[in-house]
């Protein structure tokens, strides 16, 4: 796999323009180039003057996700700090695993952490469908579909401890939950937290999940549910697991399961089903297994051997969302300062394979951006705010 291109996009903040094009996705793009007089129009800016007691930050990237804490290291790689909120008292390693595929390695690699996680996690070599009767529908090899493919699934604690471990001491500020977000008269934002804490800010990044209180705050409709579910585990085996590094789907009427290998000890599963509604939420384990195996009761052993050496803790059921983005209708991505960044800006459902792929693409082309910007001559004055979002 080629990464050039990439180290280069971190190690030359002044670079052509022309070296960022292989990370930026059109939506992107089309955000980021709109007039930034339009978009301050649509919002109802409260107008505050910065105390004595307030807090002063360069950049704030609010929550401690995959895009927050992506969007940190990338900008600490080319010498510019921030600061991280997390609403939670400490990183929310919970959840299962994720699939990355080439565009999100380019970007590891990018930021120096490619290869430490290439040691922990299998590549997966291929995918193989099948009914529910266990019949082969289709079977093929990823690098037969692209030589330079590079697919694996990685546990999400792992990730988040890996660019946390590569911080700076302090720069997440644990149990800071945003209460209000409001504009200042020279154009900086001034964030409340719930415990009082009042901070102003050059820079706001909105790293904060699909139900985003800054894209809310920005004008972004909710997320939709989509009309089907996910129940999901990591199963353990101690001593080993058995099966070849490919993602297996299974498909059902109205119903689609799969697994794949993480690493030699964990299988990654899920089990998606249509429904008209989310349901009641249930937070019991035990409760959540049951459930997930009555759906595929019938259908191949091995799908359900893996459910039973699934930890308890490790399962989960969640409602799919997603939005879409039409050109012209949807808010762009960023209002004077403040902007967005994975899923706080386009959930989309796992299916596509590249939720995660995406967030990380976000970060390392807006810290591209803002580290060109503070490191202008301008300094942040008002035609450097131009070069950030255009």
């Amino acid at each position: 796999m080629a990464s050039t291109s990439t180290s280069l996009l971190l190690k030359s903040p002044c670079s052509p323009p022309s070296q960022t094009k292989p990370f930026i996705h059109r939506r992107y793009t089309n955000a980021l180039f709109q007039s930034r007089t339009s978009r301050t129009k649509s919002f109802n800016i409260s107008i505050i003057r910065a105390q004595s007691n307030v807090r002063k930050e360069d950049i704030v990237i609010v929550g401690a996700g995959i895009a927050g804490l992506a969007t940190a290291l990338s900008l600490h790689r080319l010498g510019v700090g921030s600061l991280i909120l997390e609403q939670a008292e400490s990183l929310r390693t919970g959840g299962t695993s994720l699939t990355l595929f080439k565009n999100g390695w380019r970007v590891l690699d990018a930021i120096g952490v490619g290869n430490q996680l290439r040691n922990q996690f299998l590549e997966i070599q291929g995918m193989i469908v099948k009914s529910e009767d266990g019949r082969v529908l289709r079977s093929f090899k990823f690098k037969d579909e692209d030589e330079s493919q590079e697919v694996r699934a990685v546990e999400r604690r792992v990730l988040l401890e890996t660019f946390a471990g590569q911080l700076p001491p302090n720069a997440v500020r644990f149990s800071s939950k945003l209460a209000k977000i409001e504009t200042s008269t020279d154009s900086e934002t001034l964030l409340e937290l719930v415990d009082g804490t009042r901070i102003l800010a050059k820079i706001v990044i909105g790293c904060d999940g699909i139900r985003s209180p800054i894209a809310k705050w920005m004008g972004f409709s909710e997320p939709k549910y989509v009309g089907h579910c996910a129940f999901r585990g990591l199963a353990f085996y101690s001593e080993g697991q058995p099966y070849e590094p490919k993602v297996n789907y299974i498909y059902g009427r109205g119903l689609r399961a799969g697994f794949v290998p993480v690493s030699p000890t964990k299988v990654y599963w899920f089990i998606c089903f249509n429904s008209s509604s989310p349901g009641p939420k249930i937070t019991d384990p035990s409760v959540l297994k049951k459930q997930a195996k009555d759906l595929v009761r019938n259908w191949p052993a091995e799908l359900l051997n893996i459910i039973d050496l699934t930890p308890d803790d490790t399962v989960i059921k969640t409602p799919l969302v997603d939005r879409w983005l039409w050109p012209a209708i949807s808010p762009p991505a960023s209002a004077g300062r403040v902007v967005l960044v994975g899923d706080a800006w386009h959930p989309m459902t796992p299916n596509l394979g590249q939720g995660a792929c995406c967030a990380l693409e976000d970060s390392v082309v807006l810290a591209k951006k803002l580290a060109g910007a503070f490191k202008s001559e301008d300094k942040l004055s008002g035609r450097c705010s131009q070069l950030i979002w255009h």
